[in-house]
């Protein structure tokens, strides 16, 4: 058998991940993929003051070297993981949608860390099989961890929204916007609410301060000064014991989100993706190191296009090294970059409100998914005990 698949030729009907497209459709479709991990991978660096354009760029890098690893058999696009926001804050002490965080470099040396333990997870689970991780980590111990996580970025996700009245109401505004999206629309526009509803508030807020006068207006000006291309600001890590300490567990939860999302997708396309779960692993925990070593957030394998994948019904592994290209692109326009930074601070907190809210609420969906009986006392005290001390 051959290390990368063959890519079949097929027009039609579900694409499996070792067949293709043609060469038209598989653009288009890599497209999507961008647009899909776009919002998230976007957000996650904005609420912990990294470089977006940056973060886009390893984003793009860090599913290159996840596609080399897995040799082009698991679909899987890596974006900016939301499991490194609350530590990373705590680690800094950065208030979210402040700017640029000064003390990235601390943060970086932590995921780096992070990134090493997750490839040598990879390691041993290429050696030994996936089995003693389903069992390490049953549901109630990942659906607590990830629930944790949202609950702690509670009082960040308040204290951005911004000082007055006005800030306030376009955080709620904001909000209502993602919450319209997400119960309104169906469809692609569905799986892209938090873009949709961040871009819809984003003109609301336009048209009250720029076009009437009230609040701080959007200083548009610094999108035209802005260079069409140029390089991204890296950052080098600094290693603090302190910092790696509260940064490094957070490979628990990746390890989950990653095995969570493989079985997802060897439900929905009928392939055995289990024999390449260990290098799954490997490949993202070197994506993560090399993102947070040229000055990136830690990456993760995005359920936004397992979404969308799932929606088409298209699952070819070549639809990622072409949108892995279009987000390498993007990383390296500066306007691009300038276009984001004038996201308005309440809006970042409202969207972070909701962002934050589903994540807690994701640990408990995967109890429910999962049907963990609370009933039995052995469960009851586990997610009891997790969630305090997560919380405290």
């Amino acid at each position: 058998m051959s290390y990368f698949p063959t890519w079949k030729l097929k027009t039609s009907g579900i694409i499996a991940p070792d067949e293709r497209l043609p060469i038209g459709q598989t653009l288009a479709l890599g497209v999507q993929h961008v647009v899909a991990m776009f919002g998230s991978t976007v957000l996650a660096p904005l609420l912990m003051g990294f470089d977006p354009n940056l973060c886009i760029l390893m984003s793009g890098l860090g599913t290159l070297i996840f596609f080399l690893l897995v040799g082009g058999h698991v679909p899987s696009y890596l974006g900016s993981s939301f499991a490194f926001i609350g530590v990373v804050i705590s680690a800094t002490g950065y208030v979210a949608g402040s700017g640029m965080n000064p003390n990235i470099p601390t943060a970086l040396g932590g995921i780096v860390i992070c990134g090493l333990i997750y490839a040598i997870v990879g390691l041993i689970v290429m050696s030994t099989g996936v089995r003693w991780i389903e069992r390490l980590m049953p549901p109630v111990v990942t659906g607590a961890v990830v629930a944790v996580i949202g609950l702690n970025l509670a009082p960040t996700a308040v204290k951005s929204v911004g000082p007055t009245d006005f800030d306030a109401w376009i955080a709620i505004l904001t909000v209502l916007c993602v919450g319209g999206v997400a119960v309104y629309t169906r469809g692609l526009i569905q799986k892209l609410l938090i873009l949709v509803g961040l871009s819809l508030a984003y003109v609301i807020y336009a048209i009250l301060t720029n076009g009437m006068g009230l609040g701080t207006p959007i200083y548009f000006a610094k999108i035209s000064e802005a260079a069409w291309f140029g390089m991204p600001q890296f950052e080098t890590p600094v290693f603090s014991l302190s910092a790696i300490t509260l940064i490094a567990p957070v490979v628990i939860i990746l390890v989950g989100e990653n095995l969570g999302h493989i079985k997802a997708v060897t439900a929905m396309t009928g392939r055995n993706l289990d024999p390449y779960m260990g290098r799954a692993f490997l490949g993202d925990g070197l994506a993560t190191m090399f993102s947070a070593s040229c000055g990136g957030t830690g990456v993760t394998t995005y359920g936004e296009n397992i979404g969308v994948m799932a929606a088409t019904r298209v699952y070819s592994t070549l639809l990622f090294p072409v949108a892995a290209c279009f987000a390498i692109i993007l990383g390296f326009s500066p306007k691009f970059g300038a276009v984001i930074q004038t996201i308005p601070q309440p809006i970042l907190g409202g969207t972070s409100i909701v962002v934050f809210g589903l994540i807690a609420v994701a640990g408990a969906r995967v109890w429910v998914v999962n049907h963990v009986d609370f009933g039995d006392n052995r469960n009851l005290i586990v997610a009891a005990v997790t969630l305090i001390l997560g919380g405290g």
